[in-house]
This record gives structure tokens, sequence and C-alpha cells, in this order.
């Protein structure tokens, strides 16, 4: 039977821990009641008492008054000053509880209850904070989801009068029928398909364009009246009272300039990609256009921003009900804390009185009694099942409490599998490569070349997928929810054994390909070196693929982070983005094979041999200097991005700083590899002097949070989540030494063909478990700003939002 701390410590929320009972310490000073209890009674030895005296008889020492023909009448007085409290005494009884039981107990079973009602004021401050927060959040949401009804209802009006004002200016088929003003799943297709676009506007005589814009006028109208209703108030609201005063030519003007307002002032979407972007300036080109009397059919309510809207408004509610379920688990998992450390503490101390009436006390406490959470769960429910999944709720069960994959034994199978497969390929492809002379100094150097790049390229990222294993492996050991930090699904996302099959079935069909290749060479066949291109195309199409299968999910989440990155800054950047990009810095040597695959094999190479042509030619050196620049300038403009969004960080400008002092030395070692001269070996080690200063300091400081002279763990932090402290400090040493692996490239160390591209593939795999071991302390860091702000949920921005009027 597993013991309770062990199972309170992995049930409770990673990032609300510090709000937790701290049932260790708790548990502690129970110990200590236990090992004062048994001192004094090896010295006192007093005779067996014949039946236990009443807790109400114990006095303040801790001694009891001995046996008394008053014994019974003690015992019906303290129980009737054990009687629960009305309700009018129950908020004096709360004050007075805690005198009451630090007057009855000796010094040790008074430290304890003293710690017990500090945590419980605690417990109960933080789920009150909680509870007010969440409650907000829920009436905000019910306000937008009911301000989004209404929107959807009177534009969908406005599209089936338009369609049926066409139809009888037309004399075409009757008007069709009105659709409900629902707007569950299922109909919001319908509402939102039949919103007007600004080329609706301009077709038909003037007439038809007056009165189009006249009705128009009177559906903006009509959509801000019902948003006013709502609480969102309006910059120029005041139009409509000085149009009614006006004639009918003012009116209408009047109501042309409200018109715009829809499109522009009350859907607030943020722009996190190119076209929301591109929308966002074309919004404001028609706010300054809206002042010089532009037309106003051309600020129509955008069909788009209705669905951003609503998509929002989904999530927001997905997040609140996350948030309910956490809160929920934190009242449960209080309750049964109190409940068992009382139970210890009644057994050890025989202190009945004092139990009870602190279990009163819990029993009165806000997270114990409070239902509200309960009710707004259950209205979140019902409000997410009707307008999100169509009145079925087991779809929407599956939104609100997605299940957990099953652990499968199959998957370690198959890594164990993989590995023993790939562990027996590459000792046979040695062995062939021993025998035919591959490898040695007069061996076919073509075939090193083409072998050296393909082999090299998938080597680094399988070794990259397997720390990333590695990784997720220890994220999950001590409790970093990583899941969480990078937003992604809990039932999609990858585990450390998804990984670690990952890493071996890639090794273990590129040793194959290679041993068929070698047979092919040997054998005389045609076209041998056209089988790595194969196996090029095969992993391509694998990554590419849109059935689900080959963990798709993860693909498609992969190459949406990588257009993220390629495209930087337009897109917004997120945890996931910019971890992926530091990734890229470690792995410009695998950009550079990729390059040479792609050179040999796509301009046809491989037929006549040349490979000189993708590794000599100018246009080839010039392209692998823009590789060498690519990551690191991707980063930066990411930097930028963040630091335009985020208030003006000043740390934002100084991280690109970091990146553009990589980009100087990977400049300086580039011309120094063309042009060895004294200058510039000068050159290299100022310039990769500097940049490795400028990120050693980046990586322990910022990015690791340590090097703090006023922390209680030496020039660590405060809060670790490693017990062992010298852990940190060897891996600061390993850190160091190997962001100094750029000094090979200065020592010029005179090798051979083979040993060079040898210590070329073992440096860039240096670099890769750097960076791997440089994660975990990472995404420990962020765990930790998390936890100490209390941040277990995403917060989604709601789309509607309350004007300001000058």
């Amino acid at each position: 039977m597993v013991k309770f701390s062990r199972e309170y410590e992995a049930s409770i929320i990673p990032e609300w821990k510090a709000a937790f009972v701290d049932y260790k310490g708790l548990k502690k000073l129970i110990k200590r009641i236990k090992i004062a209890r048994r001192d004094a009674a090896s010295l006192c030895s007093p005779p067996p008492p014949l039946s236990p005296a009443p807790a109400s008889l114990v006095g303040k020492d801790g001694g009891g008054y001995g046996f008394s023909v008053l014994d019974p009448v003690r015992a019906i007085a303290s129980r009737f000053a054990a009687r629960a409290p009305s309700p009018e005494e129950e908020d004096e009884g709360s004050e007075s509880d805690s005198g009451e039981l630090l007057r009855s107990t000796d010094k040790h079973e008074r430290q304890f209850l003293e710690k017990a009602d500090e945590e419980l004021e605690k417990v109960n401050r933080f789920y009150a904070a909680q509870e007010a927060e969440l409650l907000a959040r829920g009436d905000a949401l019910i306000e937008q989801l009911r301000i989004l009804a209404d929107v959807k209802r009177i534009l969908a009006d406005h599209a089936a009068a338009t369609r049926r004002g066409r139809g009888r200016g037309r004399a075409a088929a009757p008007p069709p029928p009105s659709h409900s003003p629902s707007v569950n799943g299922s109909s919001g297709r319908h509402l939102l398909s039949g919103l007007a676009s600004p080329q609706s506007m301009s077709d038909g005589s003037v007439e038809l364009q007056q009165a189009r814009v006249a009705e128009g006028a009177a559906v903006a109208e009509e959509v801000m009246a019902a948003l006013e209703r709502n609480g969102v108030s309006f910059v120029g609201g005041g139009l409509a009272g000085k149009a009614k005063k006006d004639g009918a030519g003012k009116q209408l003007g009047a109501r042309g300039a409200l018109l715009q307002l829809p499109a522009t002032v009350r859907i607030d979407i943020p722009p996190t990609s190119p076209g929301r972007a591109a929308l966002k300036v074309w919004e404001e080109l028609v706010n300054v256009l809206r002042k010089d009397g532009a037309d106003p059919a051309a600020a129509f309510v955008h069909r788009k921003k209705i669905q951003h809207a609503e998509k929002n408004i989904r999530d927001a509610f997905l997040a609140l009900y996350r948030g309910l379920e956490l809160l929920k688990k934190f009242s449960s998992l209080n309750v049964k804390a109190f409940t068992k450390i009382l139970k210890k503490f009644v057994k050890v101390s025989e202190q009945q009185r004092p139990t009870d009436l602190f279990s009163e006390k819990v029993k009165r406490s806000r997270f114990s009694s409070s239902d509200k959470v309960l009710q707004l769960a259950d209205e979140v429910e019902c409000i997410f099942m009707k307008h999100f999944a169509g009145n079925d709720r087991k779809v929407a069960m599956k939104y609100l409490k997605p299940q957990q994959p099953r652990n499968t034994h199959m998957i370690t199978f198959l890594v164990g599998l993989f590995t023993g497969t790939f562990v027996s390929l590459f000792i046979i492809y040695a062995i062939l490569a021993h025998v035919a002379g591959i490898f040695s100094s007069t061996g076919n150097t073509a075939y090193m070349e083409i072998v050296y790049h393909v082999f090299s390229m998938f080597a680094l990222i399988s070794l990259h997928v397997f720390l990333y294993g590695c990784n997720l492996f220890m994220w999950k050991s001590t409790r970093i929810n990583h899941n969480f930090i990078f937003d992604f699904s809990s039932n999609t996302a990858l585990t450390h054994r998804d990984a670690f099959l990952m890493s071996a079935s890639i090794m273990c069909t590129v040793v194959a390909a290679l041993v068929i290749n070698l047979f092919l060479r040997n054998a005389g066949a045609t076209y041998a070196n056209a089988l790595p291109g194969a196996l090029l195309l095969l992993s391509t199409g694998v990554l590419f693929c849109p059935f689900n299968i080959f963990y798709r999910s993860t693909r498609y989440c992969f190459m949406r982070v990588m257009r993220n990155i390629i495209f930087s800054p337009f897109y917004k950047v997120l945890m996931a983005d910019f971890f992926m990009a530091d990734q890229l810095t470690s792995q410009i040597p695998l950009l550079r094979h990729m390059e040479f695959a792609a050179c040999y094999f796509m301009a046809g190479s491989f037929k006549t041999h040349p490979y000189e042509t993708c590794s000599s030619s100018q246009q080839y050196r010039h392209l692998a200097y823009v590789i060498s620049f690519l990551p690191y300038y991707w980063r930066a403009m990411q930097c930028l991005r963040r630091y335009l969004e985020e208030g003006h960080d000043i740390n934002q400008l100084a991280n690109a700083g970091k990146y553009v002092s990589a980009m100087v030395a990977a400049a300086v070692r580039f011309k120094y590899a063309a042009t060895p001269t004294p200058f510039w070996v000068w050159m290299v080690i100022i310039s990769s002097s500097g940049a490795t200063i400028y990120q050693l300091y980046w990586d322990f400081v910022m990015d690791w949070g340590f090097l703090n002279p006023k922390s209680k763990n030496l020039w660590l932090r405060d809060e670790l989540v490693l017990k062992n402290k010298s852990i940190y400090y060897v891996s600061m040493m390993l850190n160091l030494a190997l962001r100094l692996a750029w000094t090979e490239s200065v020592m010029k160390v005179h090798v051979g063909k083979v040993e060079s591209r040898l210590l070329d593939f073992s440096l860039a795999s240096l670099e890769i478990i750097r960076r791997g071991h440089w994660n975990f302390y990472r995404l420990e860091n962020e765990h930790l700003n998390n936890a100490g702000k209390f941040r277990a949920v995403k917060t989604v921005p709601l789309p509607f939002r309350e004007l300001e009027t000058d």
C-alpha cells in the first residue's frame, strides 16, 4: 500500500505547490511530539492508569490531574463544551478556537497546532483568491458569449433580409427561410456563412446602393445597441442622437459613420500570424479613411473576425474549465491532507478535544464548504455542450476532459527491437566497410564524402531526438509541467518512450540503407549512390504524410513551429517557437549536411559522382555562409518581435544582441577559414571570446537563473528542483567547457581526411549534448517562474473589449 505522503506529493499541482498543505512539515512536528512523550514516559515511569484521562482534564504542561470521583462530572462538562457552535456563534467560535487550542496543549503540541493553523489560513486564502478570479472570469465569458450570440443573430437576420431583397429585385426564387437565432455549433456555421462582404455593397443601381447602406446602417445601430446592453461602450456613440435631430440626409450620413464601428472597434483579435497582422493593418487604414469620410460600406463586420472571436471564446471556456478542475483537486487534496494529519496527531497526542475543534474549523473553511466552483463547473459544461458541441455531451466531455493516452508496453518492446537491430546492423556495416577498405587513406574518397554527409545528418537528428527523450523523462520525473509551458495537448504530446522509439527507428533505417548501399556497390550495381537520396525522399514523405500515422500531430506541430521560425518576425513568438529556434542554433552542422545532400541528389550528381561540385564551388560556399547565419538571424528577429509585444522589454534587445554577436563570430571564423592569416586568428579569438562570455552570462543568469549572490544556495537560485546541489555546479562547468569548442578551429590540428570528418562529427555531437543539457535547466527555470506566480492555466484573450472614450 502506497503511503499517503507519497501519493500526496505525486498528486499536487506543481505550479501551486507552495499553496498546498506542508504535509511533511506537519509530520515532522508530530514526530517531535512522539519523541517528547516517549522521553517523558521513560523519565517519569508512572504506574499505568486504569483508564485514560479525559482530554479536557489535561493541563497546560501535558500532565493529568489523576483519578478523582469528579471525573464523571468533568467528562459530562467537556461533552457539553464540545458541542457544535450555532450559526450566530460561528464567527466568534472561529476566532476563539485557536486560543482554546493553544491553551490546552504542551509546547510541542502547541507548535503543531500553530503550524496547522498557519497552513489552514494559507490554503484558505489561496483558495478564496483563485475562486474569486475564476468566478469573475466565468461572468466575463458568459457576457462575451451573450454578445457573440447577439452579433451572430443580428448579422444572420441581415444576411437573410439581403437575400430576400435581391430575390425581389431580380424576380428570382422565393426568399429562403430565416435561420434560427441559435448559436450552437451546428447553426454557427450557418450564421457565419451569411455575412455580407464589402463587395456585395458595390453592385446595382444608385438607389439600391443607398438602400443597402441605409439597411446596413440600421443593422450596425442594432448591433451597437445589443453590445451596449451587454456593457460594451463605443467611441463616438453620440452620433445616433445627433442624427435623429437632423434631416433624413444627415441621418443617413450619421448611420454610415456608425456602420464603420463594428469592423474595427469591438472585436479584438491579436495579430499572431501574418494574415491577422495584415487584417489589423487594413483595419487601421480603414480607421484613417473613416476620419476622411470614406465609404461606410468598406467597414462591414468581417466574417473571419466573428470566427476568430468564437474560437477565442471556446478556448477561454476550455481554460476556465481546466482551472475549475484544478481548484477542485486543490480543495479535495487539502481536505484529505488535513484529515490524515489530524488522525496522526490524535493518535500520538491523545488530544481528542483540540483535534475535534480543529476539524470543525477545517470543515467551516471556504475551500472545504464552498460549492461555487462546482456550480460554475456544471454551468460551463452545459454552456459548452449547448453552444460548442451541438448538445452532444460526449463530444463536449472529449474537449473538456480529454482522455490521457494509455501506457502500453508495445512501445518499449519496439524501442528494444529497433535498438538491437541498429547495433547489429552497425556492426555488420563496420566489418564490411573495414574489409572493403572504404575508410582507409587509400579508399574511395567519393563514397566517404557521400556517406559522411548523409549518415551525419540522420545521426545528429537521431541524437537530438534521443536527448529530447531524456529531457522528457527528467521533466516528468521532477514534475516539470512541460506540456503547459509549451502549450501542448496532453493527449497528443510525445512521451519519452515515443522519442526513444523515433530515435531508434531512424538510426535502424539509416544503417540498414547504408548496408544495402554497400552491398550494391560491391556487386557493381548502377546508381548505387541513389539509395541515400531515396532515404531522404522517404523521410520527407513521412514528415509530410497527411494520414494519421507516425505521430501526425507531432509532425504537424513541428512543421507549424518551423514555419513560424522561418517567417520570423511575422508570427507571434511562443515558447515552443523560440525554444526550437535555440535548438537550430546548435544544429548548424546538420543544416550544412542537408545543403550538401540536397545539392548532390537534386543536381543529379550521383549519376557521375562529381561530389566536388557541391563542396568547392563559389555558390556553395556563399550558401554555406548564409546557412551559418540563418538560425541566429531567426532568433534575433524573434527577440525583436517580443521586444515590441512585451512593452519594449530591454532584456529582449539584450538577448538579440547575444545572437548578433554569435553572427559576427561565425562570420569572422568563416573568413579565417578562407584566409588563415595571423590577423584573422586574433579576430577569431577576440570575437569568439566576446560571444562566448555573452552566451555564458545569458545561460547562467537569464536562462537558468543562477549566479545569484543573495541566494541561500551558493551562486545558484533559491528554488531548486534537484536535491543534489553539486549537479548544478557540474552542469555549469560542463556548459563552460562545451561552449569553448570553437577553439578547435584556431588550433588547426593536422589529421587525415577520415579523422578530420570524425572530429567534426564529434564536435557537432558535443554541441547537441550541450543543448540537451541546457534544455532541462531552461525549462526548470521557466517552471519555477510559473510556480512563483501560481500560473497553472493559460489566459486566453477575450475578443470583445470595453473601449475607453477620449
